[in-house]
């Protein structure tokens, strides 16, 4: 078929989508717009209520003590080598069996995968990585650096580095969210996944246009696509909107010490912590619309039935996308969004069930 021909029987296709594409976008910054406005009242109210911590963030001189504890592993840098980027990680166990790769959610770091670490690395070699932007790992600045594609190069190049040719993946929030798409385009390189409270994008997007709650769940998402603002509102009276997320009594991290707080903000407070994690957010409507994607790697994933961000009704649309038999899903009593560091006990017990004949 001549090539004119084609291109005029695709055009109304093209059309239909730039025009949905451009809906979307008005929608998004709209959204961004009203999001931006309550957010800088939560943000202006905290200045107020504490005016002697002032509009900015103080930057932490030294990181606390517990991200140097030994009994989590030893730190180091690995060179990538799609990128050329150095990202840092944190191992143990090598030599004790497969290698378990774990992707830290925002506003996170490895930290968040301690308890982990400890509990697994008689049985596997345990590595938590900073992600591109976080931590001591390289953060480049153009928003274009931390594109899906990018980053899932990144954790193939992590995998290939340390030397294996297959992993088990285990993945929180933003790093579920990576993790759910490295198994669909690397499917060899993962040999299982525990994926914690996050969505493959495809499922979130549909599940979200059919249930308007969840979008006012992920209000956040909206304000992280306006430039250098959030960036602003989060620092603003030392972190405090941060720290209300990560400690507050309902919906934080339960009994989070304030070193570990700390261990959190340290690097966020550092000259531009904060662009390279929310330049992820940035990017997050950028291949609207998505295709519905097929899952077929076996999966062990935990829900928190109180999680404020997530709907649970998302647990059910993501079993509707897997192949028969490779899901195995739990939805946590009384947990939250925080797993990994909230209920480490019940998550251990499920994640030594699920992975029992990798060892026998």
């Amino acid at each position: 078929m001549p090539e004119l021909v084609v291109t005029a029987l695709l055009a109304p296709s093209r059309l239909s989508l730039k025009l949905l594409r451009a809906f979307m976008w008005s929608l998004v910054f709209s959204a961004a717009l009203v999001a931006a406005a309550v957010y800088g009242c939560i943000a202006l109210t905290h200045v107020l209520c504490r005016p002697r911590r002032g509009c900015c963030g103080r930057r932490r001189s030294a990181p606390p003590a517990c991200l140097s504890d030994p009994s989590l592993g030893e730190h180091g840098f690995l060179n990538l080598e799609s990128s050329g980027l150095r990202l840092h990680y944190v191992s143990a166990g090598r030599g004790n069996g497969p290698l378990m790769l774990f992707l830290h959610g925002f506003p996170e770091n490895w930290f968040s995968w301690r308890f982990q670490l400890r509990e697994f690395q008689s049985r596997f070699h345990v590595v938590a990585v900073d992600l591109r932007g976080y931590g001591p790992s390289d953060a480049p600045g153009d928003v274009d650096c931390y594109t899906t594609d990018l980053l899932l190069a990144d954790i193939k190049d992590v995998i290939l580095g340390l030397g294996y040719s297959k992993c088990v993946l285990v993945a929180h929030d933003w790093g579920a969210l990576l993790a759910w798409n490295f198994s669909i385009y690397y499917p060899s390189l993962v040999e299982r996944m525990v994926m914690v409270a996050g969505a493959p994008m495809s499922v979130y997007q549909d599940y979200s246009m059919r249930h308007l709650g969840q979008f006012f769940r992920s209000n956040y998402m909206f304000l992280f696509q306006l430039p250098w603002l959030p960036e602003k509102l989060l620092s603003m009276s030392d972190f405090q909107i941060l720290k209300t997320t990560l400690t507050h009594r309902k919906i934080g991290i339960p009994c989070l010490s304030p070193s570990e707080l700390e261990a959190f903000l340290y690097h966020f407070s550092q000259p531009g912590g904060l662009i390279g994690p929310i330049n992820y957010y940035r990017n997050l409507f950028r291949n609207f619309p998505l295709e519905p994607q097929e899952l077929a790697t076996p999966t062990l994933l935990l829900w928190g039935e109180k999680d404020i961000y997530f709907e649970l009704g998302l647990v059910e649309a993501i079993g509707s996308r897997f192949v028969p038999g490779r899901l195995e899903a739990h939805i946590l009593p009384g947990a939250g969004h925080w797993i990994p560091q909230s209920h480490p006990q019940e998550m251990h017990q499920y994640m030594w069930a699920f992975l029992q004949d990798l060892l026998d």
